[in-house]
């Protein structure tokens, strides 16, 4: 079986990691489709074996955790019954942030139900060296998911943006294309004893603060 030599393999994971579509990629390196697909299957299963085996014993002080949004094939509310089998639909990757020193302890792509909240606090508690302070929006998934696999040994505070009705401009949710504008954010304590100061507030234009 040939073999994509390395210079070119090198080149098509340069084109993938710097968000180039694996279409564009054929294009930029001239390597086939389905040789980027299978590479690209290939680094992720490096990558996941790699970071199993190294981020362990992690000496954060902080974790910042979220979800991210998006689909497969089709959103959700478009997916049939016959594609949702297929794995089409919505999908969430959860991810866990050292806001320090930017590194990604872990991350779990599922949906936003319990058992993934459930999962990736499992994978996320036996990498860290010591106490934490972890920061998340306000799913309600998260709560007994921390506490299942943390324990008390935790200072776990959730920070929910308030968002209005409008994006800014005085165009209504529904029918906006931009995000809403985020209004504040309200702070609650879970367990431990988070300090304040840690906390990332939302400014008034949806960002977080220094």
């Amino acid at each position: 079986m040939n073999k994509l030599d390395i210079a070119i393999r090198a080149r098509v994971v340069e084109c993938l990691v710097e968000g180039n579509s694996i279409r564009a990629t054929v294009r930029m390196t001239g390597a086939a489709k389905n040789t980027v697909v299978k590479l690209l299957v290939d680094l992720g299963r490096a990558c996941t074996e790699y970071q199993d085996k190294v981020f362990r014993n992690l000496k954060c002080k902080r974790i910042q955790c979220d979800e991210i949004w998006s689909f497969c094939g089709a959103k959700e509310k478009n997916a049939s019954r016959e594609k949702k089998r297929q794995g089409w639909g919505d999908v969430w990757t959860w991810t866990a942030l050292c806001p320090d020193t930017k590194l990604i302890p872990c991350w779990f792509v599922g949906d936003r139900s319990a058992s993934s909240a459930y999962h990736f606090m499992h994978d996320l508690a036996p990498r860290l060296a010591s106490r934490v302070q972890m920061t998340t929006d306000g799913h309600r998934a998260y709560l007994e998911a921390v506490e299942d696999a943390f324990g008390a040994d935790i200072d776990f505070a959730q920070l929910v943006k308030i968002y209005g009705n409008t994006n800014g401009n005085g165009v209504p949710a529904e029918v906006r294309y931009s995000p809403a504008q985020c209004m504040g954010a309200r702070k609650a304590i879970i367990s431990g004893t988070p300090t304040y100061a840690m906390f990332q507030p939302a400014t008034p234009n949806g960002k977080t603060s220094p």
